[in-house]
């Protein structure tokens, strides 16, 4: 039966998702706000830049703040892209549902599988924040130890770490509206407080602009000399600006998601590029003493800056609010995960798939996913006890894992271009899209992408450590891959389709 524009549109965001062939099974109740929220909360302004400040400073000085406009313009592209997909295709596990519209199903299966296992290692890596934070609010935070022990921070990390881990699960597992409101409140208190960082560091600059061209003699003698040194320094602001496709991950929740999911994710792009942006510069520029060393190290960075400037009573209020967003970052992450596990679960991409993409009839939302990533999570969490080099060379190949998801969606998209397969017949102008733009945004996507994963990749000591651990990066990426894909390929792949309880009815098909 015919219908219009305005009924398939409206019919598509109120009523489920026959359009795809999927019957609506999680609950529709996400609005604007909490859309836009769920992208800024993965990001995490106030999480990223405090939690990575130390890295990005403590090797390239005041300099490397320009790598957060450099990563900003190379995100941007990518989120133009998402965007377009967000208004396309608004459905659960967007990186993954995205790459199967545009490649075939090896591809999108790697994609998906790519972003779910740096998604659950991503989640372990955001709950040690806590352990960075915490003690220097209170010392009784430090759980093991008084923190000087060469375990103290690897214990009291995983404690903190565990606890955070298991109010996520809880949230999740208890409904989407509670995790839409929690974090819709924790990202308004992390930008009211981010802003008013901003302004209070503002008036605390002792610092002239200066300061952001001068290195100082860094990298002298290596090889690239400063540029080197800026390359390495980069991952810092490059670790914190993804995630940003949550927001569309959550659109078979989302009220309008055509509309909504577009906007928000553009909107969390902007807002984390300028607010973070601008706290990491007036940070350098109100920060007492530049040559301080603490700055360069996990005990001090962004923290010791808003301590000494802003003195200790307003400083700690501040810490405070870094909890705060912490806590929605984790919250985030772990909302994504189940999102993605879902959706793969439903076309039976996975293992036990009927178990895992089970609706609560009650909460309407997937509790095993909900429990298999948090104690997962919390497995992985223990490596970081005895060997945290470790811990943190594979957390950081998690970082490169989803800017490779993210290349299995605009790669695909890209050759569609080419062939003039995209955006095809069907396009709908009422959504967002780039128009003339697409092609060159999407080849600088692609590029910036690629350019990105094989900086973030390159073996070295700043990063990964020595030795094996130098090529961690392609042993790890290369031994995920490989399981993943020759499980898909030998069994994974005969079995693929929605499963029967997901198949949107011929009447939720044909209904006008």
């Amino acid at each position: 039966m015919s219908t219009t524009d305005d009924d398939q549109g409206g019919r598509e965001s109120d009523h489920g998702l026959t359009e795809f062939g999927y019957t609506q099974s999680l609950e529709r109740s996400i609005g604007r706000f909490a859309s836009f929220a769920a992208g800024v909360s993965y990001i995490s302004i106030l999480t990223g830049t405090f939690q990575l400040f130390y890295f990005g400073f403590g090797l390239g000085g005041p300099v490397y703040w320009w790598s957060w406009p450099m990563v900003f313009v190379g995100q941007l592209t990518v989120a133009l892209c998402f965007a377009e997909l967000a208004g396309r295709y608004p459905v659960a596990g967007s990186v993954y549902n995205w790459s199967k519209r545009l490649a075939g199903p090896t591809v999108s299966w790697l994609a998906g599988w790519m972003m779910f296992t740096a998604s659950v290692v991503t989640l372990a890596a955001v709950v040690l924040a806590y352990q960075v934070t915490l003690p220097q609010l209170w010392s009784g935070f430090q759980l093991v130890g008084d923190g000087t022990g060469d375990t103290d921070f690897g214990y009291s990390a995983v404690i903190w770490g565990a606890i955070l881990i298991l109010f996520t699960t809880m949230v999740n597992a208890f409904g989407v509206k509670l995790m839409a409101r929690i974090n819709s409140a924790g990202v308004f208190i992390e930008l009211i407080a981010a802003v008013l960082l901003v302004v209070i560091l503002a008036f605390n600059i002792v610092n002239p602009p200066s300061v952001f061209f001068d290195t100082k003699d860094i990298g002298a003698g290596q090889p690239g000399g400063y540029f080197g040194v800026f390359l390495v320094a980069a991952i810092a602001s490059a670790y914190v600006m993804y995630g940003f496709d949550t927001a569309s991950s959550l659109g078979e929740e989302t009220v309008d998601p055509r509309r909504t999911a577009p906007t928000a994710i553009l909107r969390a792009v902007i807002a984390s590029f300028v607010i973070g942006g601008l706290i990491l510069l007036f940070s350098i520029m109100a920060a007492p003493n530049l040559d301080d060393p603490e700055l360069g190290k996990t005990s001090g960075g962004l923290q010791l800056i808003v301590l000494q400037a802003l003195g200790g009573p307003l400083g700690k209020v501040f810490l405070v609010c870094i909890v705060v967003a912490i806590t929605v970052c984790a919250l985030a992450v772990h909302t994504a995960g189940i999102r993605l596990m879902f959706a793969m679960a439903r076309d039976n991409a996975l293992p036990a798939g009927a178990r895992l993409a089970r609706i609560d009839p009650k909460r309407k939302t997937p509790v095993i996913p909900a429990i298999l990533i948090g104690v997962v999570a919390v497995l992985i969490l223990a490596v970081n006890i005895g060997t945290p080099a470790i811990f943190t060379a594979v957390t950081s190949v998690a970082v490169i894992m989803i800017y490779l998801a993210y290349l299995l969606v605009t790669v695909p998209m890209l050759v569609k271009r080419l062939r003039g397969e995209y955006p095809g017949p069907r396009t709908d102008r009422r959504y967002f899209s780039m128009r003339g733009l697409g092609l060159p945004v999407n080849v600088v996507a692609v590029l910036w992408g690629a350019a990105m994963a094989i900086n973030l990749a390159w073996p070295r000591t700043e990063v990964y450590g020595e030795g094996v651990l130098s090529w961690i990066a392609f042993l790890f990426i290369g031994a995920v891959a490989l399981v993943g894909l020759a499980w898909f390929r030998l069994k994974g792949r005969h079995t693929l389709g929605t499963l029967p309880e997901h198949v949107a009815t011929r009447i939720e098909q044909e209904a006008p």
